[in-house]
């Protein structure tokens, strides 16, 4: 597990990578209102409810030493999202386990970020954090996050398909699809190099 001390900060041709500031709650909310971009989710979030979200996102960096780093687009630095590592709180047959997620500024949908940064993400799981496997997970009815997850090399079974339990029996949203990734299928198209670390190597428990 990495020390609540690592700062990693991840860059890519486009985007960087980082933990959040203060700064990030406003356009984050802002992100978590649109319609848009809570399609495939419960529903937009309040201010309060992106903050609290925001604070959980900030705790779990804490817990794990990784997390959803907030994304800025270079070379202007404007939040755009975010990108990275989750691990579940819910129980399902995958469970535990660690998810690669993203949420992007609709207005920057279709420029291929969300692959960009995840290809990123993904090298950082497991060439830094040396994690053996990761998932990724939406809505059935999410067409556009499969294509990212098929884009970044996830593979999908349609027998490991699972009605979400946060969500009730009825709710048009609740059957969810699961990608995986294993670290041992995985074939970089190059070596990971833009990854800045803080004072301390990560290491495993």
């Amino acid at each position: 597990m990495l020390g609540a001390g690592d700062m990693t900060v991840l860059k890519t041709e486009r985007l960087l990578l980082r933990r959040w500031r203060d700064s990030d709650r406003e356009p984050f909310a802002m992100l978590n209102a649109d319609p848009r971009v809570m399609e495939f989710m419960p529903g937009p979030l309040t201010r309060e409810e992106s903050d609290a979200l925001a604070a959980r996102i900030e705790s779990h960096f804490e817990q794990y030493g990784f997390g959803l780093f907030a994304a800025e687009l270079l070379p202007d630095h404007a939040f755009v999202g975010f990108m990275g590592l989750s691990v579940p709180t819910f129980q399902a047959h995958f469970t535990p386990c660690v998810e690669i997620g993203w949420r992007i500024v609709a207005d920057h949908w279709g420029q291929g970020l969300a692959t960009e940064g995840g290809q990123e993400i993904i090298r950082y799981a497991f060439e830094v954090l040396e994690l053996e496997a990761l998932v990724s997970f939406t809505a059935a009815v999410n067409l556009r996050s499969q294509r990212v997850m098929e884009k970044l090399g996830m593979t999908h079974d349609p027998a490991e398909d699972f009605d979400h339990p946060r969500l009730p029996e009825g709710h048009p949203l609740r059957r969810h699809v699961l990608y995986r990734l294993r670290r041992a299928e995985w074939n970089p198209a190059r070596p990971l190099a833009s990854a800045t670390l803080g004072s301390r190597r990560p290491s495993r428990d």
